[in-house]
This record gives C-alpha cells, structure tokens and sequence, in this order.
C-alpha cells in the first residue's frame, strides 16, 4: 500500500520506492489548481510503475544509488585534483557527465510514462473537467520538457569536455 506524506519545500514532490512513499510539498498536497492536481497525479503515476514493476522505472531505481556514488567519488577527486594541481581531472568529469547522461536517459521514459498514466488515471477517475484535461496536458509536458532539456545539456556538457580533452591530447 503506498502513503502520502505533506512537507515543507518547494519542488520537493516525489516518489519514494524504498518507503513506498509518495511525498507531496505543502503547496501540491493542499492545493486545488491544475497543476496542483497534475503534479500529485504524475507522482502516483511514479508509484504504479512501481506497483506494476515498470522496466525503466526498476532499471532507474537500481541506478540511482550507482549514479550519487559516481558523483560524490568525482567531485571528491575534482576537488582533490584542483588542490593537488593534477589536469587529470577532465577524464574523471567525462566519466560523470557519461554517468549522468545514461541515468537521464533512462529517466526520461520513467517520466513520460508516469505522465500518461497520470493523464489516464485522472480522467478515468473523473478527477478533471471536460476543459481541464488541456491544462493537465500542458503541466505534464512542460514538466518533461525539463528532462528533455537536462539530458541535451548533458549531452553537449559531454561533448564539450571530449572535444577539450582531444584537444589536449593533440
């Protein structure tokens, strides 16, 4: 059975696997607009992929403690090699960018999903009016915009420090 749990914060709604716990900030959990509704939506989507064991929401989930390991390890070397006065900190920065854009890239098709189940649970419940659905749509992909947008400046990030790095080893 899966809980909600209202917190402070903005921008801090998720769903928690470990705890089957879906988190909703202050704003989301009491609000009544649209966008309230769509974002609590999305992160019940989250919590049915989990219910249904969704492949890239597992294959996500298996990451995620890989990808924060990768990132504390390359920023501790970063700083480590900035203090040191070593330049072989750029291969260790293409390593977690190339972390970073697999994770994102699995992400995002976690998020799409979790939208369209969203959309499909809120009009099957009848939890949205007839002119309401064009505005949850609107919420739902202007939130996986977001993603869309991460992942390509991950992805040029990347490129940008390859194209440094082979210029320094011409």
């Amino acid at each position: 059975m899966f809980q909600f749990l209202k917190q402070g914060g903005n921008l801090t709604d998720h769903y928690d696997p470990s705890k089957k716990l879906i988190k909703l900030s202050t704003d989301i959990y009491n609000g009544t607009s649209i966008a309230s509704c769509a974002v609590a939506a999305h992160e019940c989507g989250h919590a049915i992929q989990d219910k249904d064991n969704y492949v890239f929401f597992k294959i996500r989930s298996f990451l995620v403690p890989i990808v924060n390991l990768v990132s504390y390890l390359g920023y501790f070397g970063l700083i480590v090699s900035i203090i040191g006065g070593l330049t072989g900190y750029l291969k260790l920065s293409i390593t977690i960018l190339l972390a970073t854009v697999i994770f994102q890239l699995v992400t995002l098709p976690v998020e799409l999903n979790a939208s369209n189940r969203a959309k499909k649970q809120l009009e099957s419940l009848n939890l949205i009016g007839s002119g309401e659905d064009k505005g949850v749509r609107k919420v739902l992909s202007a939130a996986v915009m977001t993603y869309v947008a991460g992942l390509i400046s991950s992805i040029l990030n990347l490129l940008r420090l390859v194209l440094i790095l082979n210029r320094r080893e011409d």
